[in-house]
């Protein structure tokens, strides 16, 4: 198939989504318009951005009296992405790249999107925004709030057996679809680069832009000290990559669940951080690039998000601790699971170490509470009811007294090792090659696939041209 076949629809160009002001003005006031008024117009394609309409970053710097520390922890968030999500970005960068390949077409193709949340959500509203017939496939025990958007976006579902652990149940799904169908085309994001793209640039980017932003406003001396990420699909840790590119000495650090500490102690087990932890190492993630390894508790993230979204949490926060009313509502409409297990790494991440209140540590909010009703209401069936009392006693357990545990540092052995655990997936079971495996311990891999973005750019400007 020709890359300028007349069915395709594209979006933005990586650049555009670094910077939306640089989008055609016609286009960009329909896209703003469209996002509140008719959210499944293909035209939101040009809403997937960190910025708002007047080109403003989507961030919060946290207040101290949540964190307990003086080092600024600042959260960029996606609620305000199309489906709430950052992950629609890494989607639509997925289903883009194959499409100015030529490896797919609407017309023939159905697509199959592989995930445990975010990035099946993100690949039923572009998929089916880009008019391809979609299928998500999704752990059973993941939260009702997730199948219910999938649906709502046009997508079809299947659902395979155990939670966000349970990544090979997935894979043997995407097996089985693929043998069965010539026309059906897998879009995994553990291993396609378009997602390792999207953060890398546009991620990666606008967080470099956000430190000069800060520091206007008396925060931090312009520079990153730390990103820190639960890995996920491996694709929001390589906005880490960037950072260090601008920065040497900016660590990055990643996160895993205790409950399923992966490469941190070639672990296994089931965990509910939704979106994290899916006991493997993905082939897009550059372990190299990794200053230390950090496991957060599941419980604790869950209980934290609790009283950051729940009343009794509010008062205690502004009446207790003095947060601004306003500061507690924002954290209330941005957190979703994952987010606060990413803050409690980035507290762990200062103490560990040693930063001042002029370092400044990124970290991100992936999603938003709108997923997890359902898990809170499970909560408080299985913890009780949390009251004002027990609000005071998680913000100082949770937050303030976060402990200095499951940190392992990035050694030249433990990268390797990291590394090493990708040859049981990838090789043994996935079909690549042990040659392509080798050659990731090269900086210069990592590189070819940083630079494809300016050649993604310029096919779409070609489509639009033609």
């Amino acid at each position: 198939m020709s890359p300028h076949n007349s069915n395709l629809v594209v979006g933005p160009t990586f650049a555009e989504m670094l910077d939306p002001a640089t989008i055609d003005p016609q286009i960009r006031s329909k896209a703003v318009k469209a996002k509140k008024e008719d959210p499944l117009d293909p035209i939101n394609l040009f809403n997937i951005t960190w910025k708002n309409e007047q080109n403003h970053i989507y961030h919060m710097v946290l207040p101290k009296e949540l964190t307990g520390i003086d080092t600024p922890i600042v959260v960029l968030y996606s609620k305000d992405f199309p489906t709430g999500s950052h992950k629609v970005g890494a989607a639509y960068a997925v289903l883009v790249d194959l499409e100015l390949l030529g490896e797919v077409d609407p017309t023939v193709h159905t697509l199959v999107w592989p995930s445990t949340g975010n990035y099946g959500i993100g690949g039923a509203w572009v998929g089916c925004r880009m008019k391809f017939d979609s299928l998500v496939i999704l752990p059973e025990l993941m939260s009702r709030e997730r199948f219910d958007i999938v649906r709502k976006y046009g997508a079809r579902l299947i659902l395979t057996p155990g939670c966000e652990s349970n990544v090979k149940e997935i894979y043997d799904k995407c097996h089985e679809l693929k043998s069965s169908n010539p026309n059906i085309r897998i879009l995994n994001q553990f291993e396609v680069w378009g997602n390792y793209r999207f953060h890398y640039f546009v991620t990666g980017n606008t967080i470099a832009e956000l430190a000069a932003e800060l520091r206007k406003q008396g925060v931090g001396y312009g520079k990153v000290s730390a990103f820190v990420s639960a890995m996920g699909s491996g694709g929001t840790i390589a906005a880490g990559e960037r950072l260090k590119q601008i920065w040497r000495d900016c660590k990055t650090v990643g996160l895993e669940p205790i409950q399923c500490p992966t490469l941190y102690w070639n672990g296994y087990g089931g965990h509910d951080i939704q979106g994290i932890g899916d006991k493997h190492v993905t082939w897009i993630h550059n372990v190299f690039n990794m200053d230390a390894m950090m496991c957060i508790d599941d419980v604790e993230s869950k209980k934290g998000l609790q009283l950051l979204t729940e009343e009794s949490g509010w008062k205690t926060m502004i009446d207790r601790y003095g947060i601004p009313e306003s500061a507690v509502k924002e954290m209330a409409e941005i957190f979703g699971i994952s987010g606060v297990c990413n803050v409690l790494g980035a507290i762990k991440t200062a103490r560990f170490y040693n930063m001042d209140k002029n370092d400044v540590i990124v970290t991100i909010c992936t999603d938003a509470i709108d997923r997890y009703r359902t898990v809170m209401k499970e909560m408080t069936q299985n913890y009780g009811k949390m009251d004002e009392t027990e609000s005071a006693i998680r913000l100082v357990s949770i937050f303030h007294k976060q402990k200095l545990d499951w940190i392992s540092e990035g050694t030249r052995e433990a990268k390797n090792r990291w590394h090493n655990l990708k040859y049981y997936t990838w090789v043994e079971q996935q079909g690549k090659s042990i040659e392509e495996l080798n050659s990731q311990k090269r900086e210069d891999y990592w590189i070819g696939k940083q630079e494809h973005v300016k050649k993604d750019d310029q096919m779409i400007q070609e489509i639009r041209k033609s």
